[in-house]
């Protein structure tokens, strides 16, 4: 199969490959939206209804957005992908595409998993059970592009819910948003809205903050430090990754999922909130200086707003005439600071300590 023959039609083919799906599904909830998604595994649907149990619901006649999941081998279909081009400050191959007439293909470099991206069926394809994490990366996806055709605005922030308002957490790559969050969390008060991509939009006088069903995943120099997450790594690798010099520790990438709801009890989990600060990361490990938090200006501060809180919407991104996202668009500033407004933004600077701050956010910028 070569470039130009393929089409929509011929590619979802070749994905599914004559497999038959199980007869059950597995439906969420997602805000407004309904989605359901169907494979040919019911093994992955069963894995993947406990990780989305908290918006998992029964069967419905009709839904906003349909995904088909097909557990197979990865898949070869004879063509030329192009690399998509990484972020500033990132390196490696992770994503590469290959845009048809009507669709677009993507095909994750690593583990070879191939997805169909359109406005008809959107398809993974490859060792879905063991790349449980992609396929939900794709059901994410779709919501993602739902609310953007909606006016929501993408941020690559975290958010937690403490007396009915959010605060959405920004931070430069490896900054410790997802530490940061997790010591908050341990506060009963504070309940979870989302952990690495958070939409805001202007709405009821006030700016409102939604999450996606994407729970926190985090790196064992998180784990070790966090008695509530002991159980998701044996004593034996704790003590390991305990030797391991401070530094490497920081840096290694080993994500592990951390199911909200089994770890810190029921009803930890709100869906939406009005935004209500909003906190930018920029601190630093080699710094002596004590850990503070200044309120900041993002018409001023550009820098943070293009750094740290804007994010691309990346290679699954299809705009409502159903054309498609590139890795040459530039991301259109303006509409943040207007959405922002009225909300207080702020900066901590000095040494990275996540004690302190956990108490000036709980006792300034979340009262």
């Amino acid at each position: 199969m070569n470039n130009d023959n393929l089409t929509m039609e011929s590619a979802a083919a070749a994905l599914q490959d004559g497999a038959s799906l199980v007869d059950g599904s597995l439906n969420l909830t997602l805000g407004e939206c309904s989605l359901r998604l169907r494979s040919n595994s019911a093994d992955l649907l069963a894995k993947l209804a406990v990780y989305f149990t908290h918006v998992a619901t029964g069967p419905s006649d009709t839904v906003d957005l349909e995904v088909i999941a097909i557990e197979r081998d990865i898949p070869d279909l004879g063509v030329a992908f192009i690399d998509w081009k990484r972020e500033p400050g990132k390196t490696g191959r992770k994503d590469a595409y290959l845009d048809l007439p009507d669709a677009r293909l993507v095909l994750k470099v690593r583990t070879g998993m191939v997805f169909l991206q359109s406005s008809g069926p959107c398809i993974a394809a490859g060792p879905c059970l063991q790349y449980d994490n992609q396929v939900i990366n794709f059901i994410n996806a779709q919501y993602m592009n739902w609310l953007q055709h909606r006016d929501w605005l993408i941020c690559h922030a975290s958010g937690l819910v403490y007396k009915g308002g959010c605060l959405g957490i920004a931070g430069f790559s490896g900054g410790g948003k997802s530490t940061l969050m997790l010591h908050l969390m341990d506060h009963d008060d504070v309940s979870y809205l989302t952990n690495d991509r958070l939409f805001i939009r202007s709405q009821n006088g006030g700016t409102g903050a939604v999450g996606i069903p994407k729970l926190p995943r985090v790196n064992p120099g998180t784990i070790v430090h966090n008695p509530r997450l002991h159980s998701l790594i044996s004593s034996e690798q704790r003590e390991s990754f305990l030797a391991l010099p401070q530094d490497e520790l920081w840096h290694l990438e080993d994500k592990y999922d951390v199911l909200v709801e089994q770890v810190y009890g029921p009803d930890r989990i709100t869906p939406e909130a009005p935004l209500s600060a909003f906190l930018i990361l920029n601190w630093r490990r080699d710094s002596n200086e004590a850990t503070s938090v200044e309120r900041v200006d993002l018409e001023q501060r550009r820098d943070l707003l293009t750094g740290a809180i804007m994010k691309s919407p990346g290679p699954f991104y299809q705009y409502p005439d159903g054309s498609f996202f590139s890795d040459t668009t530039e991301l259109d500033q303006a509409p943040y600071p207007k959405v922002l407004k009225d909300v207080t933004v702020y900066e901590a600077r000095g040494g990275i300590n996540f004690e302190a701050l956990t108490d000036i956010c709980l006792q300034q910028l979340m009262g």
